[in-house]
C-alpha cells in the first residue's frame, strides 16, 4: 500500500474523527485561548499551499548538498557540480527532470558575501541557459542564449542582506529573496558524441565569491548550520517540521506577514518545533483533513487552471515574486507539476495525462500516436523534446534502449510518413525495428508525458502567449 493511500484513508479517519470531537476540542481552544480545530485546520491547509515549494525545495537542498549520503550528492554550498551526463531513472531527488541538456548544479549560500557567476564564450548554434533560483522557489534572473547572449561575462549574485556597490566588469546584478538558492546550468547536447563538446562549455562556468573575483581578503565566514535533515520521500510524513526548517531561511516578506503569523498561533514558523506525533487526537486528524484538502487543490489546479489544448495543458506557471504576487496556489501546483522550471519566455511546458476526451493514458493498458502534420513542429529558437515519465512518480522510467525522450536534434535520424508529418509510437512494448526510430517507451501503467519548447518564438506559429498561442500541440491517438 502506497503512501498516497494511506494518506486518504486517513484523511477518510480523519474526517470522522474531527466531527465526533470537534465540540470538546472547541471547548478546550476558547478556554486556553488558542485556535479552534476549524481555525487549526484552515490555517495548516493554507500553510501547506504556501509551503509546498519552500519544503520541496528544502529536501532537494538536503539531499543535494547537505547529505552526502543522499544517494543525490552534488556537492557542497558555492559549488559547481557538472554533470557530463543526461538525467536518467536512477535520479529522483527532483521530479519531473530533463534529460535533454546535461545539467551544471550550484547551490549558493550568499550569507557572507555575493557570489560572481562567470560564462564562457558559447558557440552560437549551441543554446543554454543558466536558471536563478530561490528559496520561495522564485526564478529572480537569468543568463544564457536568449537573456544575455551567447558571450563571455560576469554576473554577481547577492542575498537579500547586501549592500555593496556593483563592482566594475559586473555585467549585471541579481538579487535573491533567500540566503540560500539553486542555479541551474543547461547546456544543449546535440547528440551523445557531442558530450566531450558539453564538457568543455561547462570547463568555462565559474562560481567565485565576490572578494576573490576582486583579489581582496574573504569576509569571516557565515556560522555553520546545522540542517534538520529531510528527502524527498519524506515530505509527506514529516511535511510541517520540515516547514519549521525552511522558513528559516525564507525571510517575511509585506505579503507574507499576516499568514506566518497564523502559522505561528499553530505551532509552525522559524525557531519553532512542531511535532505531530505530540499534537492531540483531535488536532492530528485536522491537520491530516488539512493536508489532504491542501493536495487536492493543488491537483485540481494542475487538472483545471491551464488551457487544454488537445488533451494537454498549456499555461505558464513560473516567474519572479511579482509573477506570483501572493498566488500561493499557482506556486505550488506550479513545483508539484515541475520544480525549478523556466519562465514561459525561455521554454515552455505543455504536460499531458490524458488523451484530448480525458480519457487517462495508460502503457499498460493500449499504444499511442503523436504525430506533427508536415509544417507544424514545435516553433522554437532553441530545440523542443517530448519526455516521457511514470504517471506515479514523475520520474524517468527504466526501459530497454535508454531511450527517455525524442527531440528535435534526433530528427535526422527518425521516419517521416509518405506527406511529410512525424509519428511517435507512445507504447511499452516496442513498435517493430522498421519503427523503433520513432518510439518512445512508455510506463507498464499510468503515463505523464512533457512536451519542452526551449526559448519559444514569440512570432507567429507560436505557442506564446501561454494557452492562446497559435501553434497548438496535437493531441494523442489511441491505437487500437
Amino acid at each position: 500500500m502506497n503512501k498516497h493511500t494511506l494518506l486518504h484513508q486517513a484523511a477518510a479517519y480523519a474526517a470522522g474523527l474531527v466531527i465526533l470531537t470537534s465540540d470538546v476540542a472547541q471547548n478546550n481552544c476558547v478556554a486556553q485561548n488558542k485556535p479552534s480545530i476549524a481555525e487549526t485546520k484552515a490555517i495548516a491547509e493554507e500553510g501547506f499551499i504556501y509551503g509546498l515549494p519552500l519544503v520541496m525545495n528544502y529536501a532537494v537542498m538536503n539531499e543535494f548538498c547537505v547529505d552526502k549520503n543522499s544517494g543525490q550528492y552534488k556537492g557542497p554550498f558555492n559549488y559547481l557540480a557538472n554533470e557530463a551526463r543526461v538525467f536518467t531513472y536512477k535520479d529522483t531527488a527532483v521530479v519531473t527532470p530533463n534529460s535533454d541538456t546535461p545539467y551544471s548544479m550550484l547551490w549558493l549560500d550568499l550569507r557572507a558575501e555575493p557570489i560572481v557567476i562567470s560564462v564562457p564564450a558559447v558557440e552560437k548554434e549551441r543554446y543554454y541557459s543558466v536558471q536563478l533560483i530561490d528559496g520561495n522557489t522564485y526564478n529572480y534572473g537569468y543568463i544564457g542564449s536568449r537573456a544575455t547572449g551567447n558571450h563571455p561575462g560576469d554576473y554577481l549574485v547577492a542575498g537579500p542582506d547586501w549592500k555593496g556597490e556593483t563592482p566594475a566588469g559586473i555585467k549585471k546584478v541579481f538579487r535573491s529573496t533567500t540566503p540560500f538558492g539553486l542555479t541551474i546550468f543547461r547546456t544543449q547536447l546535440f547528440n551523445p558524441e557531442d558530450m566531450p563538446n558539453v564538457v568543455k562549455v561547462q570547463a568555462g562556468y565559474q562560481a567565485r565569491p565576490l572578494s576573490a573575483f576582486l583579489k581582496r581578503p574573504a569576509p569571516p565566514a557565515a556560522p555553520k548550520i546545522n540542517f534538520v535533515p529531510a528527502t524527498s520521500k519524506g515530505i509527506k510524513e514529516n511535511f510541517y517540521e520540515y516547514l519549521d526548517a525552511a522558513l528559516e531561511f525564507v525571510p517575511g516578506t509585506p505579503d507574507t506577514k499576516e499568514l506566518r503569523a497564523r502559522l505561528a498561533s499553530i505551532g509552525i514558523g522559524p525557531g519553532k518545533k512542531f511535532s505531530f506525533k505530540d499534537l492531540s487526537l483531535e488536532h492530528k486528524a485536522a491537520i491530516l483533513l488539512a493536508m489532504k484538502e491542501g493536495d487536492d487543490k493543488v491537483d485540481k489546479f494542475l487538472a483545471t487552471g491551464m488551457k487544454n489544448i488537445n488533451g494537454w495543458k498549456v499555461g505558464a506557471v513560473f516567474g519572479d515574486a511579482a509573477f506570483f504576487n501572493g498566488d500561493w496556489l499557482k506556486r505550488a501546483a506550479a513545483a508539484k507539476g515541475g520544480i525549478y522550471g523556466n519562465d514561459g519566455i525561455e521554454a515552455m511546458y505543455p504536460m499531458t495525462r490524458w488523451l484530448p476526451n480525458d480519457e487517462v493514458l495508460d502503457g499498460s493498458k493500449h499504444n499511442y500516436t503523436l504525430t506533427f502534420p508536415t509544417g507544424q513542429l514545435p516553433p522554437v529558437n532553441a530545440f523542443w523534446s517530448v519526455t516521457m515519465y511514470d504517471g506515479k512518480t514523475q520520474f524517468l522510467i527504466e526501459n530497454p534502449i535508454n531511450r527517455y525522450l525524442i527531440n528535435s536534434p534526433m530528427l535526422p535520424g527518425m521516419k517521416k510518413n509518405a506527406d511529410g508529418s512525424l509519428t511517435l509510437y507512445i507504447q511499452n512494448k516496442s513498435p517493430g525495428a522498421a519503427k523503433e526510430s520513432n518510439w518512445l517507451p512508455a510506463p507498464n501503467g499510468p503515463i505523464y508525458m512533457v512536451l519542452r519548447l526551449y526559448w519559444p518564438k514569440t512570432h507567429a506559429p507560436s505557442i506564446l502567449p501561454a494557452g492562446e498561442g497559435t501553434w497548438k500541440p496535437p493531441g494523442l491517438v489511441k491505437v487500437n
